[in-house]
C-alpha cells in the first residue's frame, strides 16, 4: 500500500512541477519552527524530571560530604549554603532562573562552576563519538556494499551473522572483549585514560584530537587515537550492525530500479553500477539514521568511558550519581539532552532539504 502512495506522491510532484525556492524556504522556516518549539518543551520537561526525581532519591548529599562526627547544625548550616533548605518548588525556580543566565550551580563535591566542568569534559565526549561514528559508517557502510555486491551468496550470509552477533551483544561487553583481546593478550592499544600523561601536551583547548591534527603534532595524534580506538570501537560496532542492515535493504530495492537496469544495459560493471548509480539514491534513510543514532551514542558513552576509564562527561556522571551531587547531575543531564535535541533538530531539516517530497509538502 505504501508502495503505491508513494508512487502517487511521486506524480503529483512532477506534475506540479519542483518547488519554487520562496516555497522551500517557507517549509523549512516553518519547520523549523516547529522544532524550536518541541526542543523548548522537551527541555522543559527533562528539566522538571531530573530536577524533582534525583530528589526523592534517598540519600543526602550534604551529609555524604561531612566526616561522620557532623552534627545537624552542621548539615542545617552547609544545607542552607547550597539552598537545599528552601522547598523543592522554590529551589527550582531558583536554578532555573540561573540556568537561563547561564549559571547552572556550584558543585557539591568539588566546589567549582557546574558549567565549567561540564564544558570542560563534553569535548572529549564528543571527540569519542564522532571517531566511533566514523568507525561505525565505515563498518557497517562496506559490510553492505560487500552484502549488495555478492547478494544471494554465502558472503550476504556471513555478513548477516556477523551483523546479528554485533546487535545481539551490547557495548559495554564488546569494550571487555576488546581489553581482553588487544590490552592483555596483544597490548596493542592503551586500556585506560585518554592520552599518555608523560608527553608534552601543548593544547589550548580540550579538543586534543582535533587540535594535535592542526599543531602537526602527529606524535601526539597517534597517541590519542591510541587511547580512542577500542572505546570507539566498542561503541560502533552495535551501531555499525544497523547501518549495514539499513543500507543493504535500501541497495537492494535500489537495485531492482529502472535507471539501474540501465545502467546495466551499458555495460557497467555490477560494482560500478553500486558505487555510481544505486549507493547515492539508497544513502538518504542511512543518513537520518546515522544522525539520529549519533544522540544515542554520546548517551552510550557513559559505560564505556568509565570501563576505560576515559576522562569524559559520561565518566563523571557516574561519580556524580554516586557522590549524590545534584548540580552536577542536572547540568550534565540537561546538556544531554540539549545535544539530542538539537542533533534531531539539524537531521531534520537536513532531510527537509534533501527530501524533495517534504518540500513540495
Amino acid at each position: 500500500m505504501y508502495e503505491y502512495l508513494d508512487q502517487d506522491e511521486d506524480r503529483q510532484v512532477h506534475a506540479d512541477g519542483p518547488p519554487s525556492a520562496e516555497a522551500t524556504g517557507r517549509a523549512v522556516i516553518r519547520l523549523l519552527a516547529t522544532r524550536l518549539l518541541t526542543t523548548l518543551v522537551t527541555l522543559a520537561g527533562v528539566a522538571v524530571i531530573v530536577f524533582f526525581v534525583i530528589r526523592v532519591v534517598p540519600g543526602n548529599p550534604i551529609a555524604m560530604m561531612l566526616p561522620p562526627g557532623a552534627t545537624d547544625e552542621d548539615i542545617a548550616r552547609l544545607s542552607a549554603l547550597y539552598g537545599l533548605d528552601k522547598p523543592m518548588v522554590t529551589q527550582f525556580g531558583i536554578w532555573v532562573a540561573g540556568v537561563l543566565q547561564g549559571d547552572f550551580g556550584t558543585s557539591i563535591t568539588t566546589r567549582q562552576p557546574v558549567l565549567d566542568l561540564v564544558l570542560g569534559r563534553l569535548p572529549a565526549t564528543l571527540e569519542l563519538a564522532i571517531m566511533a561514528l566514523v568507525l561505525a559508517v565505515i563498518l557497517g557502510g562496506t559490510a553492505a556494499l560487500i552484502g549488495t555486491r555478492f547478494r544471494g551468496g554465502r558472503r550476504e550470509g556471513a555478513i548477516d551473522v556477523a551483523n546479528g552477533m554485533a546487535l545481539s551483544v551490547p557495548d559495554f561487553l564488546w569494550g571487555l572483549v576488546l581489553i581482553l583481546l588487544f590490552g592483555v593478550l596483544w597490548p596493542i592499544f592503551h586500556i585506560s585514560g585518554r592520552v599518555t600523561p608523560s608527553l608534552d601536551l601543548p593544547f589550548t583547548t580540550d579538543f586534543y584530537l582535533f587540535e594535535s591534527l592542526l599543531r602537526l603534532r602527529f606524535d601526539l595524534w597517534a597517541d590519542i587515537v591510541a587511547h580512542m580506538f577500542m572505546p570507539a570501537l566498542a561503541l560502533a560496532i552495535p551501531l555499525a550492525a544497523i547501518i549495514g542492515q539499513l543500507l543493504k535493504q535500501s541497495l537492494k530495492e535500489t537495485m531492482n530500479l529502472d535507471y539501474v537496469t540501465l545502467a546495466r544495459t551499458k555495460g557497467y560493471g555490477e560494482t560500478r553500477v553500486i558505487l555510481r548509480e544505486a549507493l547515492r539514491n539508497a544513502a538518504l534513510p542511512t543518513l537520518t539514521l546515522v544522525g539520529v543514532q549519533f544522540t544515542f551514542l554520546i548517551g552510550g558513552t557513559v559505560i564505556i568511558e568509565r570501563l576505560f576509564s576515559y576522562e569524559g562527561l559520561g565518566n563523571m556522571a557516574i561519580d556524580a550519581v554516586i557522590n549524590r551531587d545534584l548540580p552536577l547531575i542536572q547540568g550534565i543531564v540537561l546538556l544531554f539532552a540539549l545535544i539530542f535535541t538539537g542533533v534531531n533538530l539539524i537531521v531534520d531539516l537536513l532531510y527537509a532539504v534533501l527530501n524533495p517530497r517534504l518540500r513540495h509538502a
